[in-house]
């Protein structure tokens, strides 16, 4: 839990939760002890590994206390949508006037789109990342069991169209800009999805603690290629930004 953000919810004084469990195992991810780590809290979990937890309950007695200066909760992972918690902590968190922001990597467009139909649980803004051209993630982002290769353009087209029904406000797609990921040929390729209005935010990448030791070689691009990259985007999506 970050008790109080003022960059992770544009507009809002917010609360972070991230989750445990995910479907992806990015190479250059550094959230390993989330990522790697069941979604529920089952009897495999030994103490160790309970000690750094903080649970639901905890989060909203925090916006509770808090609601006088919090306006927000955002809820991140891991993956947030592989957690039955989730869809009860939006509802809740709504019920104290909570604005709800969602960060997903958008393989789970069928939950995704349960969220979105209720309005008890539906997120005021959601931030979907995209890591590389869609049909190299099953080469390239460690897909766990579950998916075909071949399904996960078509469902990161269906949670872009679903997230983007928010309003070009209310939603962003975000990429890290990561040597061997994200060329020229990626970025074309990811654009082909997205809405002309999209707010699609790049990130440097941070070589380091990364899940898979060996991108802790690989050096990040130099700010002119970062440029060119951002550049290029900006000629298919115009408000691609460098964050």
């Amino acid at each position: 839990m970050i008790k109080t953000t003022l960059v992770d919810f544009p507009g809002k004084v917010a609360c972070s939760y991230f989750m445990r469990g995910c479907n992806l195992r990015c190479p250059y991810c550094y959230n390993a002890d989330l990522v790697k780590s069941s979604s529920s809290l089952d009897n495999s979990q030994d103490d160790s590994d309970r000690t750094h937890l903080v649970t639901p309950i905890t989060i909203l007695e925090h916006l509770f206390k808090r609601k006088q200066l919090i306006n927000g909760l955002v809820i991140s992972g891991g993956e947030p949508l592989l957690n039955p918690a989730t869809p009860i902590l939006i509802k809740a968190a709504k019920q104290m006037g909570m604005a709800i922001k969602l960060d997903t990597n958008g393989t789970l467009p069928d939950a995704l789109e349960s969220l979105m139909s209720n309005p008890e649980t539906r997120p005021d803004f959601i931030a979907m990342d995209i890591k590389t051209s869609p049909d190299r993630y099953a080469e390239k982002m460690g897909v766990t069991a579950g998916f075909a290769q071949k399904d996960i353009p078509s469902l990161l087209k269906r949670s872009v169209d679903l997230i983007s029904s928010l309003g070009p406000d209310n939603y962003e797609i975000r990429t890290v800009l990561v040597p061997g990921l994200t060329e020229l040929e990626d970025i074309k390729n990811i654009a082909q999805m997205l809405p002309q209005d999209a707010s699609w935010q790049f990130a440097q990448f941070r070589n380091e603690n990364c899940i898979d030791p060996s991108y802790n070689e690989i050096q990040p691009f130099i700010d002119a290629k970062l440029k060119e990259l951002t550049d290029y985007a900006k000629t298919f999506i115009p408000k691609a930004a460098l964050r």
